[in-house]
């Protein structure tokens, strides 16, 4: 049973919030967790480096038991640009290697790829594609999802990296992850993930599904901090990786700082280049424990999917059109088409907002994203502001 009470989880009779495909609100504990921290730091200064590694290892063990990997291949990271840039421009490229990437990719997994092309790697986007093919026919134009038979015909002898979000931040369409790894194994090509719309949420095992990195922020789906992310790097890409940003906490003599030698951590942790935030390290760290690996990604899976029948159940249809993907593809985001043109998804975003209905809207959809923890009450009252809303 998943705990939904109100003490624990941000919630009043005025607000419902369903945009954790956003910035979530941050789980109450995490809150107390970086509050004890800075207090900490406040009272100690310096002193509080005492407890400095104790609280990475500790993020490090938790995130890899939430990915079912070892906590040498984990990393704490400000977001996943910082992340993606870190592998982007770390990757021993030669000229004319080739990246595949999705064309209406979210910017932190484009515009560092799009940079190689600096040092002559070519960016080759996959179109998108009308995964559905039925319900949106003849509407105007939204982004959907990609192909594999498209990834197939693009793939070249020099082709390196596959770039891809395992869910599309518009229109929810999930990537096969499992199909993706097994393609990239046989063709030696690296697969990079963007997991920020999944991690927490879904089940993502990179080690199963052959994954050679995989970043993702820590504000949505863990509801932790802003300023947070994590980054997954399996022993083997690592080495394929020149460092990009370099610091005292890069080397293995850590504080000896007149130690000018260059001796690079072999972990991830040669990515936590300099000074972390521990504050918000063991935020991240408790929303991880108390929420992901307590109830386990299937589980909230399972609830999440529910949470969205149910709104696909109530939604008028006369005005609306959710966007069904097969079960494969589908993910944490229930995207909805606004049949009439009248209907702008920004301007129903703000009239709800206003209602006390806090949602989102991108590439010319509405996102509902609930969390397990949101009620079928709150389901109900979002819905019924929804189909009556008038912009």
């Amino acid at each position: 049973m998943f705990d939904k009470s109100k003490n624990i989880f941000p919630r009043n009779d005025s607000y419902v919030f369903l945009a954790h495909c956003g910035v979530s609100p941050l789980y109450r504990e995490a809150l107390e967790k970086e509050r004890e921290i800075s207090e900490k730091h406040h009272k100690k200064g310096g002193l509080i480096f005492n407890e400095y590694n104790d609280i990475l290892n500790g993020l490090r063990l938790s995130a890899a038991d939430l990915l079912n990997t070892h906590s040498d291949n984990l990393a704490f990271v400000k977001n996943t640009s910082e992340a993606m840039g870190l592998i982007a421009n770390g990757y021993q490229f030669q000229e004319g290697d080739q990246i595949i990437s999705y064309v209406y990719e979210y910017p932190a997994n484009y515009y560092p790829w799009r940079l190689q092309e600096r040092r002559g790697v070519e960016l080759v986007l996959l179109p998108d594609r009308d995964i559905i093919s039925s319900d949106l026919e003849g509407s105007k134009y939204c982004p959907c999802g990609w192909r594999m038979d498209d990834l197939e015909a693009l793939v070249t002898s020099k082709t390196r990296i596959l770039a891809i979000s395992h869910v599309q931040f518009t229109s929810g369409f999930a990537a096969d992850l499992k199909k993706l790894g097994t393609f990239c194994r046989a063709r030696d090509i690296d697969l990079v993930v963007d997991a920020a719309q999944s991690l927490g949420c879904l089940p993502i095992y990179p080690e199963k599904y052959n994954i050679s990195a995989l970043a993702s922020s820590g504000w949505k789906w863990l509801m932790g901090p802003l300023g947070t992310g994590l980054l997954y790097t399996s022993e083997t890409f690592r080495t394929k990786l020149k460092e990009v940003m370099v610091g005292a906490e890069l080397m293995i003599q850590g504080t000896d700082y007149l130690n000018h030698s260059w001796h690079p951590h072999l972990t991830a942790k040669r990515f936590e280049y300099s000074t972390s935030p521990i504050s918000l390290a063991a935020a991240l760290d408790l929303c991880i424990k108390r929420l992901p690996l307590r109830y386990k990604p299937e589980k909230i899976q399972a609830e999440l999917f529910r949470l969205q029948d149910l709104i696909v159940r109530l939604l008028d249809r006369d005005r609306f059109t959710p966007l069904l993907f097969p079960r494969k593809h589908r993910s944490s985001i229930l995207s909805v088409f606004c049949n009439r043109d009248k209907d702008d998804p920004e301007a129903i975003e703000r009239a709800l907002t206003e209602e006390g209905i806090v949602c989102s809207s991108r590439g010319g959809y509405l996102r509902f994203a609930p969390h397990f923890y949101n009620t079928d009450e709150e389901i109900h009252r979002a819905v019924s502001a929804l189909n009556s809303i008038q912009v």
